[in-house]
């Protein structure tokens, strides 16, 4: 089984050949994927995509670029998609200090806001954190939120053991792939593959050898190949052990019988 625990299907990048991407991943073996909101709008497609293919499932949340348009209706829209039986989880969200598009202290607001609404619906949390470990650790630390993942995680190994203590998964992207992505690639090599998930981020980040061109499902295979690389492992083992993961985290399998 392989799965790719956080894509992003619903964005315009795959409006013109979703279809055969979505093959692409079934040929490459991706038994499920998991499209993940950013907003309210690309929110409510992850929802729509997940109801019309049983392989998909969806989560809902703000990115923190995007908490500046959050209005007085956002949460309330957010609770009613989050009530859809293949919403798994809350996010992404969290603190993005690289690009700082909205205000830091506006995103350490809604961040909060957003963890408590994670914890009103019961759903595991999705952490976007970039140039922000320190905070965002403190963040989640102080919420109680004791399930989630750290997406495209970007720590290094000390930051990995604390996350691992708060009992979150870690979620290695393509990244991983990268000549020099020295320290992802020691997390990897020391965090037991049982705190692990595999994502593409697409359509970023798109691993060796297709870095540059627009990332997709079916590429998950590389990176997989790569983390068993680094941990001398059969690759298939890998995947099998993160999809395992990926799906105990979001309960997918309870959610197939809701």
């Amino acid at each position: 089984m392989l799965i790719d625990s956080h894509a992003h299907l619903e964005m315009k990048e795959f409006e013109h050949d979703r279809e055969q991407v979505m093959e692409r991943a079934k040929l490459a073996g991706i038994d499920f994927i998991v499209t993940v909101g950013t907003n309210l709008s690309l929110s409510r497609k992850a929802v729509s995509l997940a109801d019309q293919y049983d392989h998909i499932y969806a989560t809902v949340g703000i990115h923190p670029h995007d908490v500046g348009k959050i209005g007085n209706k956002t949460y309330d829209d957010l609770r009613e998609l989050a009530r859809h039986k293949k919403v798994v989880a809350y996010g992404e969200i969290g603190l993005d200090f690289f690009r700082n598009i909205a205000p830091q202290a506006q995103q350490r607001e809604k961040f909060s806001e957003q963890l408590l609404l994670a914890q009103e619906l019961n759903l595991p949390v999705i952490i976007h954190d970039r140039d922000a470990h320190e905070q965002s650790l403190r963040m989640v630390r102080a919420s109680g939120i004791r399930r989630g993942v750290f997406h495209c995680f970007s720590g290094d190994y000390e930051m990995a053991k604390q996350c691992l203590d708060l009992g979150f998964y870690l979620s290695v992207p393509g990244v991983v792939t990268f000549d020099k992505a020295k320290t992802l690639q020691n997390v990897v090599k020391h965090v037991p593959l049982s705190s692990l998930l595999l994502e593409t981020d697409c359509p970023y980040l798109a691993p060796n050898p297709y870095r540059g061109k627009r990332n997709e499902p079916a590429y998950i295979v590389q990176t997989a190949k790569k983390v068993a690389e680094i941990k001398g492992l059969l690759w298939e083992d890998v995947a099998a052990v993160t999809a395992q993961n990926t799906l105990s985290l979001f309960h997918i399998e309870a959610s197939l019988n809701k």
